[in-house]
């Protein structure tokens, strides 16, 4: 049974994140009302995600053929300050998905930023190697992969991976005094220990001039995270 405040369940699978320190000055034009930046030592990271949905549902009810499709999202790493708890999240500046309803769903319910482009990926394991590449396509295929040991561990607390990955709410700006927040539940994630990778990105095309430059720079960390099942909270509004 489904509980009533559960708008999705899914799984994330194999997600890899490839994370930028940049000036926190980029990232305050995006912040949503109410929320601060979030740090890791110092640093404010964006993270390009890219993953797989797999077995999803919407309030328990299949979608058909809208059950397994690739994500690829551009996001960076708030804080709200809700009666005194701190909740730790992310807020959305790019998500491209394969499939228009979810696209419409997430944009209508949510007020996210999602995009509807062609897509595709890819697995290969073997007892040496794990590989796993996202592609989509604005003109020319966009495309990033990473070769990993294929046994995974787990994640080490206070670690800048347990940084980026332990985020469980969403913020969107939705007004000049209006965010939208909703939770993620999910399970302490385990990664796997990258060997190789690859970036080809139009960055300029597909997240505009505030992050053409990540084009040449070198990624602060890049992860293979195995990832779980999910659920995905109804959300609410927050107003001053």
């Amino acid at each position: 049974m489904i509980s009533n405040d559960v708008f999705l369940t899914a799984e994330w699978r194999k997600l890899i994140l490839i994370n930028y320190a940049v000036d926190k000055e980029i990232l305050q034009k995006y912040l949503p009302p109410f929320t601060v930046l979030d740090d890791w030592n110092g640093k404010h990271y964006v993270s390009i995600v890219g993953f797989m949905f797999l077995n999803t549902k919407l309030k328990g009810l299949k979608i058909p053929f809208h059950g397994n499709f690739e994500e690829v999202n551009l996001r960076f790493y708030v804080k709200y300050n809700d009666n005194g708890e701190w909740k730790r999240g992310a807020v959305f500046i790019s998500e491209i998905v394969p499939k228009p309803a979810i696209t419409f769903i997430a944009n209508t319910v949510y007020k996210e930023s999602y995009r509807t482009l062609p897509m595709k990926h890819t697995w290969t394991e073997t007892n040496e190697h794990l590989t796993v590449e996202y592609a989509w396509k604005t003109g020319n295929w966009n495309k990033f992969s990473v070769t990993a040991h294929p046994k995974s561990e787990i994640i080490p607390l206070e670690s800048d991976a347990d940084f980026i990955t332990e985020h469980y709410w969403g913020y969107t700006k939705i007004g000049n005094n209006v965010t939208s927040e909703y939770g993620v539940a999910h399970q302490r994630w385990e990664t796997y220990p990258i060997l190789d990778y690859n970036i080809e990105i139009d960055f300029e095309k597909n997240y505009g001039k505030d992050f053409s430059h990540l084009k040449d720079v070198k990624p602060d960390s890049i992860m293979l995270v195995e990832g779980s099942e999910i659920e995905v909270k109804n959300g609410r509004k927050i107003r001053s």
